[in-house]
């Protein structure tokens, strides 16, 4: 495998990633250089790899080959959560899970912690919620409460995917706002998006075609 060459301003870079399922090639030779301070849109049909691409991004999915970079802590907000419905958490305690990426699973919650949990649930405007059953709440509350979750990770890279899908346009414009801030922190942010507001915000896209890259443009 050759050597590479880290950017210094990158936060993840992908050199020729290839993902097969059998015989179904789901990435096909990508190339990607993700920088931060910056929102990234992986737009494209169907079927065209953008979940994979993004699920490598995240570390979350294995490459049958290619070579991956990640500098620094990464939070990845899933499309809603698998979370059965009777289980008994609340808001604060969904939240409070991206602390715990930071701590340890093992170390109790500092002051700071339990400050960045109370924080990401205000920017949010769940913090009135957080006591509530995160079963309870509807779509777009559940899709705000897994952000969050994100944000209490205080991770350098950010992934989300198809963040405003569905949702009510207050939770989809209190979403979108939030991801320019985390920008304009120095946050990478990188989404799976068809929502024509979400790419208007990015600085970034990359078009996938059959789990193929084309060429990556400056939105706006």
């Amino acid at each position: 495998m050759l050597d590479f060459a880290f950017s210094p301003r990158a936060t993840a870079d992908l050199t020729d990633v290839h993902v097969s399922f059998g015989d179904q090639a789901a990435l096909a030779g990508v190339d990607v250089s993700i920088t931060s301070g910056s929102v990234t849109v992986i737009t494209g049909p169907n079927g065209a790899g953008k979940s994979t691409l993004l699920e490598v991004l995240g570390g979350t999915r294995a490459m049958t080959s290619g070579i991956r970079r990640v500098r620094g802590a990464v939070a990845f907000v899933p499309q809603r959560a698998a979370i059965p419905d009777g289980l008994p958490v609340s808001v604060r305690d969904v939240v409070s899970v991206g602390a715990w990426g930071r701590l340890g699973l093992w170390r109790r919650m500092d002051a700071a912690a339990r400050e960045l949990v109370e924080t990401s649930m205000d920017r949010l405007e769940i913090l009135s919620l957080a006591r509530e059953p995160f079963s309870s709440l509807s779509g777009g509350q559940q899709q705000r409460t897994l952000l969050a979750q994100g944000l209490a990770r205080d991770a350098d890279l950010l992934l989300l995917d198809e963040p405003t899908t569905g949702l009510d346009a207050s939770s989809a414009l209190r979403i979108r706002a939030v991801l320019r801030e985390e920008a304009a922190r120095g946050v990478a942010v990188v989404c799976v998006s068809h929502d024509p507001a979400v790419i208007g915000d990015a600085e970034h896209t990359i078009p996938l075609v059959e789990g193929r890259v084309g060429e990556i443009a400056s939105a706006g």
